[in-house]
């Protein structure tokens, strides 16, 4: 992927703010590779501002709280993941959906995995805090069973809609099967 300087994205933002012209008008004009990456940082300048454009020196890295806030509200509300994003700071909506994505999969323990090749030394112990107390414990299992309802509800109406669709088409089938005997 092409990395763009933030004095290049600023230029075509300007450029879009002053009705240079649209989205595809920019990205052929400029040789962006697709009008979404000109649309994805009009939108990160419009929330973020200048500040929004510029490139993360270093990664940020999110526990895995953050991940499952993250998750609850895109699943408790009808956020997209871009509203979302802009809502919590983050100006990369993508990882929302991934966070999502890997959660459907793999559950709670696919958020905590690290990335990368694993170190060869050994690490120092950390100093570890407290154990979490009976109520941040059940709290957390609260937030996970909520999750899990409002997953299994979409789920349920999912199919509840296809089988409805499904049923539509049986009768409509048989209806026409009718007009021709």
């Amino acid at each position: 992927m092409t990395k763009y300087s933030f004095e290049f994205k600023l230029k075509i933002v300007q450029a879009y703010l002053s009705s240079e012209g649209g989205y595809r008008y920019l990205s052929k004009k400029y040789g962006i590779g697709s009008a979404s990456q000109v649309v994805k940082w009009i939108k990160i300048y419009e929330h973020f501002g200048e500040g929004g454009l510029l490139r993360k020196q270093k990664n940020q890295a999110y526990s895995v709280q953050e991940k499952l806030n993250a998750i609850e509200l895109y699943l408790t509300t009808e956020l997209s993941y871009r509203e979302l994003a802009n809502q919590l700071g983050i100006n990369n909506f993508s990882l929302i959906a991934n966070w999502v994505r890997t959660y459907r999969i793999f559950g709670i323990d696919g958020l905590s995995k690290q990335k990368g090749c694993p170190f060869k030394m050994t690490k120092k112990k950390k100093v570890t805090k407290n154990e979490p107390t009976e109520l941040e414990k059940l709290e957390k299992e609260n937030r996970m069973l909520k999750i899990e309802i409002a997953y299994l509800k979409e789920l349920r109406r999912l199919r509840l809609e296809d089988e409805r669709k499904m049923k539509e088409q049986r009768e409509s089938s048989t209806a026409s099967e009718d007009i021709f005997d």
